[in-house]
């Protein structure tokens, strides 16, 4: 399975990022292989629409887990039709954190 989450710079060790669409890098890990892959987000400084369309990268991604603070009423129904999951995770850790808590069961499902 494939967990995307958002965070402040590309490495599983980087702080998460509370914002869904402005986060400046998406991480995405197999949590099969546990490898993890960072990818810049190109929508930061995008005028408008940005949920969605990162929504189309996690999908892009194949990512069916999203790790992140808060999600926008647009990015939610994205995300709903697409599929894909998403978890709040409200704490001050890395993603390889965030991960754990979500592996453990610790972390409540955004409402879609």
């Amino acid at each position: 399975m494939i967990v995307g989450i958002t965070a402040r710079a590309p490495s599983t060790s980087a702080p998460v990022e509370q914002r869904f669409g402005r986060a400046p890098y998406f991480v995405f890990v197999d949590t099969e292989t546990g490898k993890a892959e960072s990818v810049e987000n190109p929508l930061v400084d995008a005028a408008g629409g940005v949920g969605p369309r990162a929504v189309q990268m996690f999908s892009e991604h194949g990512a069916t887990v999203v790790i992140t603070g808060q999600v926008g009423g647009n990015a939610a129904r994205a995300l709903g039709m697409g599929g894909i999951k998403a978890y709040a995770y409200r704490g001050t850790g890395s993603v390889a954190d965030a991960l754990a808590e979500y592996t453990a069961g610790n972390l409540q499902p955004i409402p879609l």
